[in-house]
């Protein structure tokens, strides 16, 4: 049993490579060794989001404070709200974030493929993400 304690592990700004906005990622979990599931604590500051990207075995997503939004590619743009557990299948290509005036915080969880997680592709435009 490995026990990681709250505010053991820092924060970390989601990179602008990969989100658009103010982004923080708190306490990262990974299994070890042959172990594939990972994931984190991810809070979306208002307007803020990921970019477009696909998981090779899917990502789930616990809503667990605020209203964010997520949309899978030709699919409408949902809104999401604490208790919404969200499913993208394996290479749904999608996004998700923080609804335009409120923050949202989920718990990310997704297995990794021949040591691969996620693949990240273009930015959500503004057009694309409506006000």
């Amino acid at each position: 049993m490995d026990i990681k304690r709250n505010g053991s592990q820092p924060s970390a700004k989601g990179p602008a490579d990969y989100f658009t906005g103010s982004v923080r990622i708190d306490s990262p979990f990974k299994g070890s060794d042959a172990a594939r599931v990972g994931g984190a604590i991810v809070t979306f500051e208002p307007g803020a989001r990921t970019a477009w990207h696909t998981h090779p075995l899917g990502q789930t997503l616990i809503v667990t404070s605020g209203c964010g939004r997520a949309q899978r590619q030709g699919g409408p743009v949902e809104e999401i709200h604490p208790g919404d557990i969200v499913w993208f299948a394996p290479g749904e290509k999608h996004w998700h974030g923080a609804a335009p005036g409120t923050a949202v915080t989920h718990i990310a969880i997704a297995e990794a493929l021949d040591g691969k997680v996620v693949d990240w592709m273009d930015h959500v435009t503004d057009e694309e993400y409506p006000a």
